[in-house]
């Protein structure tokens, strides 16, 4: 029987038998903390406690980097042949696909995820990441320059050295996919600290690189709060660049850490307050509604590029309103997210969903029209009911702050000029889209819009080519696609003298 057809019990019946180390995996190993200090993670559809893990000291990071950095000055993996290293990438690969069900059980019992979402989604992007990235190892080239008749001339790219990945909670395994995936590829040693919520996939995916062939040392992972373990490795002198995903506050104590040890390299992806922008003249109005429901409730919101500024043209406004409240109402409705008929699943933590909840009592204390939702279901756990929002303007709470959760925040404009205006009034430029019949407009707007991601007639569409990245204080650097693989390598210069 597929996952994919699995039913609620059965998956009930898989979390029971699930065993799974809450211990760190530095050096081909799973160790305890050396000051023996664990902390609570708690599953948020019951509230209860899932497992005491491993919390990580500045020792504990100290070890990993030096097990890192002692692999990379072994040259046992950057120096590896590029197609062994490439045949390692693509067993990791398939020993994440082989491993779907405990990858899922991990991260739907630690944030909520629903599982059908895992599988569906989150596993296979992972295990693709990693095949990607492996398809591109041998791709990285240098170059021969034309000089003078007595010099030689040519650029080698290299490896960084000891890298560390710190990742959010709201994509466990695939967001850690996306750093380490590059990482690894361009010869690199990584350090991985997951979430301190959702630890549990990233001590797995470690394990898995080992028994793929990858040497011990090369892939380490410690759990631990941000502010001592993630503090740790952002400071640390030995790691040669931090790539974080995370808060635009943490991102820019990122750079700070940076600066304070060895002006260590920083890539960042820091969450956005993304537009969707709904033109008179778009193709299908259904259609444009539904990708509009989807593009901020999908994941219960919990999503960086989250479409959660609705800017909908005045011509069509009281249509779409109407039809995304009779659509959005019941598309999403929070239950068990070990049922694969659930489609919502919790917040990740009560702390969180306190957090959405007063931004939806914000929203109205500032003038907004609440049309459904934004209130705590009758369940057990951390749950939210989708909420909408109409008679927003851009100057509100809820149109200015990543909220983080699925609240849609509806805004009439008129016509493109007033939509590019009102879209580019953020801090964040993360991802856009724009819902238009005519190319002249879409180009246009492509052009004009501040964002790293621009979709044209969808939303969130994409394969791994694609540049994943944002302006503005939505961070630096990119995921995914060759460029990321680039910025995890350095540029060394040799000139040959021939007289």
């Amino acid at each position: 029987m597929s996952l994919a057809s699995r039913s609620a019990a059965e998956w009930h019946a898989s979390a029971q038998a699930l065993r799974f180390e809450t211990r760190h995996f530095i050096d081909g190993d799973y160790v305890d903390s050396q000051d023996g200090a664990r902390f609570t993670v708690v599953n948020p559809a019951t509230g209860k406690p899932l497992a005491e893990v491993s919390a990580g000291s500045a020792a504990d990071v100290d070890r990993a980097v030096a097990s890192a950095k002692r692999s990379f000055a072994g040259r046992v993996w950057r120096r590896m042949a590029p197609r062994d290293r490439m045949a390692v990438l693509a067993e990791f690969a398939r020993l994440i696909e082989v491993n779907a069900e405990r990858f899922a059980l991990l991260d739907t019992l630690c944030m909520g995820k629903p599982v059908a979402d895992m599988i569906a989604v989150d596993v296979p992007q992972a295990a693709r990441t990693f095949s990607y990235f492996a398809e591109l190892i041998d791709k990285i080239d240098g170059s021969v320059t034309s000089t003078a008749a007595d010099a030689f001339h040519y650029i080698l790219r290299e490896p960084l050295g000891v890298v560390g990945c710190i990742v959010p909670w709201n994509y466990p395994l695939l967001m850690a996919a996306w750093k380490v995936a590059p990482a690894l590829a361009a010869g690199n040693s990584v350090v991985l600290k997951p979430a301190e919520q959702s630890p549990l996939s990233g001590l797995l995916m470690a394990e898995l690189f080992v028994q793929a062939g990858g040497p011990p040392g090369v892939f380490n992972a410690v759990n631990g709060l941000g502010e001592t373990a993630g503090a740790a490795l952002a400071l640390h002198g030995d790691v040669a660049k931090i790539a974080f995903t995370g808060s635009t506050e943490v991102g820019k104590q990122m750079l700070v850490y940076a600066g304070r040890s060895n002006m260590k390299r920083v890539s960042l992806e820091c969450g956005g307050k993304s537009p969707q922008i709904f033109l008179a003249d778009l193709p299908d109005l259904d259609t444009a509604v539904t990708y509009a429901i989807n593009g901020i409730f999908g994941n219960m919101g919990e999503v960086c590029n989250a479409g959660s500024r609705l800017l909908v043209d005045r011509p069509i406004a009281e249509e779409f309103l109407a039809r995304f409240v009779a659509k959005g109402r019941s598309a999403y409705r929070p239950g068990d997210p070990l049922d694969p008929r659930t489609n919502l699943g919790p917040l990740v933590t009560a702390s969180h969903r306190a957090r959405v909840l007063s931004f939806v009592e914000r929203g109205k204390a500032e003038g907004a029209t609440l049309e459904f939702g934004g209130v705590a279901p009758p369940l057990p756990g951390c749950f939210v009911e989708p909420a909408l929002f109409s008679g927003v303007d851009n100057g509100m709470s809820i149109a200015r702050e990543e909220i983080f959760g699925p609240v849609a925040a509806t805004i009439v404009c008129d016509g493109i000029a007033d939509a590019l205006r009102i879209a580019n009034d953020s801090m964040y430029g993360l991802a856009a889209s724009v819902w238009t019949r005519d190319l002249n407009t879409a180009l246009s707007t492509v052009r004009d819009l501040e964002a790293g991601v621009i979709w044209v007639n969808c939303f969130d569409h994409g394969d791994m080519t694609q540049p994943f990245g944002g302006y503005k204080q939505s961070g630096q650097g990119r995921d995914k696609c060759l460029e990321s693989l680039l910025s995890y390598t350095q540029t060394k210069s040799a000139w040959i003298h021939l007289g």
